[in-house]
């Protein structure tokens, strides 16, 4: 630890992949004197105290929240107002207020009326992740050059977006602010619609009577087997993640049906300038965000989540 304090009391609510592996990058940091956590199961929290990325564990919210001087929602969005009305009471007056939600406008909605005044709200997220869930699946790596982004509503007090942007720094990942409506746009593509067609994909597959699950799983060495992987992240997350980013994700879903039906008669009218311009190009996609450090361009077959390279993480 290296003593150096960002906060005295920071309280992590919901103990999971992103709650546990945050506990760990700010004991790793030495970002908080003291970590308080909350999880609804008895189990979660017996286990967070066991592998030790909190210093405390609560049977409530609000318990955890108490005298926090930053408090993050690591819970499904859905779960995002109840549990900010759970809190306000017992916010203190000057705590900055998070979450780690992919989706900033239904945040801002559900949260904001419960922000009492003298707290510093700042909703913001942190793309990263994996397919795994649970206390167990935290890593202190996780979040190590990753982009968070946060976004900040209007008439924020600025030194509080700056302790909250050298926060997420100092665990390892890069900061960036972005208004919470342009940042559901960019989210539904390159998160959302992803996850959306993996899941759709691989409930194909299963459906597909002539395609025995023992074939699926044998052959799965090829394109299938990334799609299953992200066809695995949390369920409830995702419900959330649709239902409260219904608009972007429906619009990035009809410009992919467009493009879809563009390909489709590519295929069979036999255009082969058409798809190998398109096959160059989207190729040419993959190098760029090699180049940009978001992955490495080494084969890693079977990746591996809990493996500090960016190419062992999933976004989200």
């Amino acid at each position: 630890m290296s003593g150096a304090f960002h906060f005295e009391r920071v309280a992590i609510v919901g103990l999971g992949l992103i709650g546990g592996s945050l506990g760990h990058a700010v004991k790793r940091a030495g970002l908080a004197r003291h970590i308080a956590g909350h999880a609804r199961s008895e189990a979660t929290r017996k286990r967070a105290l066991e592998i030790g990325f909190v210093d405390s564990v609560h049977e409530s919210a609000a318990e955890a929240a108490k005298d926090a001087d930053l408090v993050v929602v690591c819970t499904p969005v859905g779960a995002l107002g109840p549990v900010a009305a759970e809190i306000e009471p017992h916010l203190k007056k000057g705590a900055i207020l998070t979450d780690v939600g992919s989706v900033k406008l239904a945040v801002i909605r559900d949260m904001g009326p419960h922000v009492p005044e003298g707290v510093h709200f700042i909703p913001g997220h942190p793309i990263a992740g994996t397919e795994e869930s649970g206390p167990d699946a935290g890593f202190a790596e996780l979040f190590e050059g990753r982009w968070c982004i946060l976004t900040p509503v209007p008439g924020t007090d600025q030194a509080a977006v700056d302790k909250l942007n050298a926060f997420w720094t100092a665990c390892g990942s890069k900061v960036d602010v972005m208004e919470p409506k342009h940042h559901d746009l960019v989210l539904a593509i390159v998160s959302h619609l992803p996850h959306i067609i993996a899941y759709n994909i691989v409930g194909t597959a299963s459906d597909l009577e002539t395609v025995t699950q023992s074939e699926v799983i044998k052959y799965s060495a090829s394109g299938f087997r990334d799609f299953t992987r992200l066809a695995a992240s949390d369920p409830t997350m995702w419900r959330d993640i649709c239902l409260n980013n219904k608009e972007p994700i429906l619009e990035m879903l009809g410009r992919f049906s467009e493009d879809l039906t563009a390909l489709q008669r590519a295929i069979r009218w036999g255009d082969g300038d058409k798809l190998f311009d398109l096959f160059t190009r989207t190729r040419a996609i993959r190098r760029s965000i090699v180049d940009a450090g978001q992955d490495i361009a080494a084969p890693n077959f079977g990746r591996n989540p809990t493996h500090a390279q960016p190419g062992g993480k999933q976004d989200q």
